[in-house]
């Protein structure tokens, strides 16, 4: 009888440490697509500025309405678009936003603030 307890037992405790590591902790950010964009951006035969600058901030309408965060890095890209088209107030806010979201960033952000005007 005993015996039988003991191989209930280290069943269930079997059982239940396998179920408790299957539970996936949800994700934090949503990239959207924030690589593919980033891909576009380094290669020049791709997307133009703008069309990656539009598709930037429908994804951020997408981030948004999910419920989860802005993955790092995302304002600052979005900014570097919006200042490379000449919109330096939009350029600022994004950046602003970044370094307010990423306080890890801020000596960059600042960086880019400073020079990007020049």
């Amino acid at each position: 009888m005993l015996n039988k307890f003991f191989r209930f037992a280290a069943a269930l405790g079997l059982f239940l440490a396998l179920t408790a590591c299957a539970n996936k902790p949800p994700p934090l950010y949503s990239w959207q697509g924030y690589q593919a964009n980033l891909d576009a951006y380094f290669r020049a035969n791709s997307l133009s500025p703008d069309a990656q600058k539009q598709k930037m901030e429908e994804d951020l309408q997408k981030i948004q309405t999910s419920g989860l965060a802005v993955p790092p890095g995302y304002h600052a890209h979005l900014g570097l678009l919006y200042g490379e088209q000449g919109d330096l107030d939009k350029f600022a806010q994004q950046v602003s936003l970044e370094k307010s979201k990423f306080p890890e960033s801020q000596t960059f952000m600042d960086f880019l603030l400073r020079n990007f005007k020049k």
